[in-house]
């Protein structure tokens, strides 16, 4: 353990949380929004659905932690979706079963402290033709489609609103770009560039509308060691340094 101790932010997911710092991915973005204000945690876990989540929460979010994360974002839901494979193997679970694994999962973090808060990612949509490329000949009896998406996707969302979970929809908001189809994926399912912008951006728009206390939105929170220093860099009246904790002209997007 290193100090000094800053607000932690899980990511507790399946392959979109496990690869969510490649290809520019939305879990790097967010580490770099919240450089020096709060630790972004990978537990993200390729080929996992909601029934192999609720098996492990105990261990990923033990309730007698000395120190509980400030945020949990959760996504399960793509595997979820997927259609029954006929040896009765894989990854489906039927939707009235993850609705109720989702239920556990969210009461299970929001009782880890009065501070955790959580927010849920609902299923995107993918993109058919380019799956049905990518995976032609490697997998047995694949079905995932965009009506199985959207079912699972507004289970998630019915479910936060009645246990009171911050959600994003990201079926909707991946639709909103025209070129969605191409842009937002790297295989048909899995996230490029581009769909882990829409991520990241629709995340922390829910973290700068929330009226939580204290607030997680990064201009709220303390830099750290953020004070004045005489080790800076001169300015140009030649008597003061400039402070560059809070800069961010490094980023490509500059993130609200």
């Amino acid at each position: 353990m290193v100090g000094p101790q800053r607000p932690q932010f899980v990511l507790f997911g399946s392959s979109i949380v496990q690869i969510s710092y490649a290809n520019g991915g939305w879990g790097a973005i967010l580490s770099d929004v919240y450089a020096r204000k709060a630790d972004i945690v990978l537990r993200g876990y390729y080929g996992w659905n909601s029934r192999g989540a609720v098996k492990v929460l105990n261990q990923v979010f033990p309730k007698d932690a000395p120190t509980q994360p400030s945020l949990v974002i959760v996504y399960f839901g793509g595997n979820d979706s997927m259609g029954p494979h006929s040896s009765g193997l894989g990854p489906h679970v039927p939707l009235p079963e993850y609705t109720e694994h989702m239920r556990s999962i969210a009461v299970h973090l929001k009782s880890l402290s009065d501070t955790t808060r959580v927010i849920f990612l609902s299923c995107p949509p993918v993109n058919e033709a380019k799956l049905r490329e990518s995976t032609s000949g490697i997998f047995s009896e694949l079905v995932r489609t965009n009506e199985l998406c959207r079912q699972y996707s507004e289970a998630c969302i019915h479910l936060c609103r009645e246990v009171g979970v911050k959600v994003v929809d990201l079926w909707t908001a991946f639709q909103k770009r025209d070129d969605w189809l191409n842009a937002c994926f790297t295989d048909g399912i899995h996230l490029s560039a581009e769909g882990s912008k829409i991520v990241a951006e629709e995340i922390l728009k829910v973290l700068k509308e929330a009226e939580w206390e204290p607030s997680l939105h990064w201009k709220s929170m303390p830099t750290e060691f953020g004070e004045d220093s005489p080790y800076y860099l001169v300015a140009v009246d030649g008597k003061t340094t400039l402070n560059p904790s809070d800069w961010t002209f490094h980023r490509e997007i500059q993130w609200d």
